[in-house]
């Protein structure tokens, strides 16, 4: 331990503590911008600089540490003089049309230009206008980038796919693509944990909103929006709602008047997922000579561009189920359609998602099966329709909770928890072991999957069957598990796999708060709903038991393998075919 005085406090602490730490835990705010612990301290921005008592130059705090004795001034006139000419050179570079800004309110930089007293800019503006192409679902504009590189540390270390690099040098440096390709030829997963971790609006989703709002306008149209499970454990806080208060029939009552004709509970198809997708579990283990283990999940688009990018040797074992966005659009526009009594090509059909990889999903040859068009029109980030419920100036705090339309509003608490890691894993075995005894699980019998450890296994008794599961989130961690798949280093029957860390809930679509890492949070919130849920394993939904009776026949049927089934090769990622290649020698 050693003794340290930051503005007039003594504080002790453990020896390699760096002078940010210390000063946090003597309640002491040293401003960051760069800064993301254990990620990116390499204090590059010089926001976080202090005085430190005997030395001559100021020092960065993040990657500083404390030794006995040392006296610091965090804010002396030194430090504010510095701190305040440091952020003045960011911002002449920096496009400040914060008016035009998706993180207007939201941004780092913004605030921290407010409290420093910065009013006019003494420099002149340098910004380098790199063109990108607008229609990819992820956008970067680069005269908002500060080269922080958190983009390319998060990236690299917790998605290890290096989307993202410096170009050129000194003051000309800048982040980009990789080797100068545009991000369409690029192995992108568009997870949008790049989106999420940073400081400024220098990246963000492809807005989509126009598109729904035409649509709402269009009396040809009929609007049919879908939620997604995690959307409940974040939409609120744009109106600083509890995770109480916002509930997913409060977001149902805000859409609403915005003139959506029928609201759905993407927990549904996730009910529906599960019965195809555990069937097909089953099928496989009941044929073990004809099938290569494991058997991977495919609800996750980021996940299943990753491996078909940098695993395609791995790729027939993924699942063809589609993923519940999937699923829904396809039932939407046909079984719905049907029950509606409307034409197919005339629904619209909304996903809002915590995701940014569905929106390029939704645009895959692959999901047009129902009636030729697209089965998900547009799919609208969490941030989105967040901005959309704004722009309708509906007051979210005088609404009062409303459900989804039925039948397609039922779900279960095994739909709900789809949105946190192991989720899909526990809904499966759930149902799983169901259809493989004729009994119903025990509460909790599979909570060996849970928890925001980015690798876990657990064995599982399925009616005197031993089955070994694993499950990863975030793709560094997927990458960990598929090289030692490979080498076959570990054997595993069952993989679920979600390409951001602790799952859907901490999606590249979720509001964003600087610094913090809220899928545990999030995730609770889904475990204690599945908690009190009424119906809590997919099979006894009454509206999934209703379309297999009505429609589908039973799980895996030939109307089921055409609506609710993908080919997971009908589509490549941009250099896919070329690694195939190389791995089999050709």
């Amino acid at each position: 331990m050693v003794k340290v005085t930051i503005d007039d406090v003594t504080v002790e602490v453990e020896e390699h503590t760096s002078i940010l730490d210390a000063a946090a835990k003597a309640g002491i705010a040293i401003p960051t911008l760069c800064y993301l612990k254990d990620l990116n301290e390499i204090g590059s921005c010089r926001v976080c600089v202090v005085e430190v008592e005997g030395i001559d130059q100021l020092v960065a705090a993040c990657n500083n540490y404390v030794l006995d004795g040392m006296v610091v001034r965090t804010n002396s006139p030194k430090v504010r003089t510095a701190r305040k000419a440091n952020v003045e050179l960011l911002l002449s570079q920096h496009d400040s049309e914060c008016t035009s800004c998706v993180r207007s309110g939201n941004c780092t930089l913004q605030t921290l230009s407010n409290d420093l007293g910065i009013f006019s800019l003494p420099y002149e503006k340098h910004l380098p206008n790199t063109p990108w192409n607008k229609d990819f679902p992820l956008i970067r504009n680069n005269d908002k980038c500060i080269k922080c590189l958190r983009c390319i540390q998060v990236c690299d270390k917790v998605q290890a796919s290096s989307v993202w690099d410096i170009a050129n040098r000194a003051g000309h440096a800048s982040v980009n693509v990789a080797g100068g390709r545009p991000i369409e030829e690029s192995d992108c997963t568009v997870c949008g944990q790049c989106v999420t971790h940073c400081p400024t609006g220098a990246l963000r989703e492809r807005d989509d909103t126009d598109k729904v709002f035409d649509a709402l306008a269009d009396p040809k149209k009929v609007v049919i929006a879908q939620i997604a499970p995690s959307v409940r454990t974040a939409w609120g806080d744009a109106w600083g709602l509890s995770r109480d208060e916002a509930t997913v029939e409060l977001l149902v009552s805000a859409l609403r008047p915005m003139g959506f004709d029928y609201i759905v509970n993407t927990d549904f198809s996730a009910d529906l997922t599960i019965m195809e997708e555990g069937s097909e579990l089953l099928e496989k283990l009941a044929h073990p000579g004809e099938n290569k283990f494991p058997m991977f999940t495919s609800c996750c688009p980021g996940w299943v561009r990753f491996i078909k990018a940098h695993y395609p040797q791995l790729v027939d074992q993924v699942s063809t189920s589609k993923s519940p966005q999937g699923m829904f659009g396809a039932i939407v526009k046909s079984y719905y359609a049907e029950m509606l009594g409307v034409d197919p090509h005339d629904v619209f059909s909304v996903s809002i998602m915590p995701c940014l990889a569905k929106k390029a999903e939704c645009a895959l040859p692959t999901l047009t099966d129902a009636c030729g068009d697209p089965d998900v029109d547009v799919v609208l980030t969490v941030r989105e329709i967040d901005r959309m419920i704004r722009a309708e100036h509906t007051d979210v705090h005088a609404l009062e909770e409303s459900a989804f339309d039925e039948p397609l509003g039922i779900g279960t608490g095994a739909g709900i928890i789809f949105g946190a890691t192991g989720g899909v894993m526990e809904a499966a075995l759930r149902t799983a072991y169901h259809l493989a005894t004729g009994e119903k699980p025990k509460d909790d019998m599979f909570e060996d999957v849970r928890g925001l450890k980015g690798w876990k296994e657990a064995t599982f008794d399925m009616a005197g069957t031993k089955l070994k599961v694993a499950v990863a989130s975030g793709l560094g961690n997927a990458k960990r598990l598929c090289d030692a798949i490979v080498a076959g280093t570990v054997q595993y029957d069952f993989v679920e796999v979600m390409a951001c860390p602790g799952g859907c809930v901490g999606g590249g679509g979720q509001p964003i708060h600087d610094g913090e890492e809220l899928a545990g949070v999030r995730g609770e919130v889904l475990y204690g709903l599945d908690k009190v849920a009424k119906y809590r394993n997919s099979y006894e939904n009454p509206s999934i038991v209703k379309v297999y009776d009505e429609y589908l026949g039973k799980p895996l049927s030939e109307k089921a393998e055409h609506l609710l089934h993908t080919d997971q090769h009908g589509w490549e990622m941009p250099n896919e075919a070329a690694r195939a290649a190389r791995l089999s020698g050709k």
